[in-house]
């Protein structure tokens, strides 16, 4: 599952970082914190590698 916006492949990516290890479950906020808490490794890495060149800011509801 791709990315929707740039936001998003940006929290994925760093609640993946918290996932492995790399920084601290305490430090991410808002979204991340959630994806971090409900998405398993594969999930995140699905997202975070998403290409960001065509994506908007952020998603419009």
């Amino acid at each position: 599952m791709p990315a929707q916006s740039k936001a998003q492949q940006k929290a994925a990516g760093a609640a993946l970082a918290a996932k492995r290890g790399e920084t601290k479950v305490g430090d991410l906020q808002g979204a991340s914190k959630e994806m971090y808490d409900s998405m398993s490794e594969s999930e995140l890495e699905d997202i975070a590698s998403t290409k960001r060149k065509d994506l908007p800011e952020s998603k419009d509801d």
